[in-house]
């Protein structure tokens, strides 16, 4: 009698823990809902649709009159001098502003970092450009780029050095767009460089303290590899998003001057909503992916060999 009421207590248990783990999994089903919901409608939905309309020749004006082209758009695309251009450009400015950026970044982390008397107003300071909204700041810059009254130019008129054209030379536009950027952005970094600064051990310093080594020693063998894991982190995500720059030469030069400054994400932009080509312009998209990914896998492969 006393085995069976205690199988009978642990099967009620079970079944009240089972009832228990049901209404969790219930709940957090939905919770999670809304989330799954947006990222298939924001997310999943237009790449599937992108990636259908990459094979069809849809205009935007006509979207009745889709016709399956098979890979046609892409065969234009890598026939277009255009686009080998803008892939340049692209690549020319991730390429300049990965390290540019993740230096002055690793450089600021390492002065508020210093626990002067100033750092939290420094950290304030350089964090500031990255809570402004960066069609403000490509405006705020194009008034100081300006050839004819801009401050830069005002700037260097006091030290006897010409205007320059800045935004309007072709030489000149990406550089700039550049050199903003870095100035924008480099505070988010800063902030993450921060974080793995912070959780070096101070051990560390006092021993290379001890054995004699100076500041540059103490950087290169205490500093770095405490926060490589960080510094790869920051490294991947700038690169990634360098490869999407469209709302600065979109605001400040509208890609010229003779599509100097136009990239890849401006070129979908241009082909979809200007030009209304959308399978020409999901083909672009769909070769973008691609670059990213594969870019985005080298890297994290000359990451993970660096670790080990």
């Amino acid at each position: 009698m006393q085995s069976s009421m205690k199988n009978n207590n642990i099967t009620l248990n079970e079944k009240k823990s089972m009832s228990m783990k049901s209404k969790k999994a219930i709940m957090g089903s939905i919770f999670i809902a809304p989330a799954l919901i947006f990222i298939f409608i924001f997310l999943l939905l237009p790449a599937i649709l992108a990636f259908i309309y990459s094979f069809q020749n849809y205009n935007m004006l006509k979207p009745h009159a889709k016709v399956f082209v098979a890979l046609q758009n892409y065969m234009e695309i890598l026939k277009d001098p255009a686009f080998y251009k803008v892939l340049k450009n692209t690549v020319y400015f991730a390429a300049i502003v990965v390290p540019a950026q993740s230096a002055v970044a690793l450089l600021l982390a390492l002065i508020v970092n210093a626990k002067i008397k100033t750092s939290k107003v420094a950290r304030i300071c350089f964090f500031s450009p990255v809570i402004t909204s960066m069609v403000v700041v490509s405006i705020l810059w194009t008034f100081l780029y300006n050839k004819d009254n801009g401050m830069i130019n005002s700037f260097l008129s006091q030290l006897g050095i010409p205007a320059q054209p800045f935004l309007l030379s072709e030489k000149q536009a990406m550089n700039s767009i550049i050199i903003m950027s870095i100035w924008q952005a480099a505070g988010y970094q800063m902030m993450i460089f921060l974080a793995g600064l912070q959780d070096v051990s101070p051990e560390l310093y006092e021993a290379a303290q001890i054995d004699g080594a100076n500041w540059w020693q103490k950087f290169t063998n205490v500093t770095l590899p405490g926060i490589q894991h960080v510094s790869n982190f920051v490294i991947l995500m700038t690169t990634i998003q360098a490869f999407k720059l469209f709302t600065q030469p979109y605001i400040m030069t509208g890609g010229g001057p003779n599509e100097s400054t136009k990239t890849l994400a401006y070129m979908i932009y241009e082909q979809g909503f200007q030009y209304r080509n959308v399978g020409y312009s999901c083909a672009i998209a769909v070769l973008f992916f691609l670059i990213i990914t594969v870019v985005s896998g080298i890297l994290k492969k000359l990451i993970m060999k660096e670790e080990d």
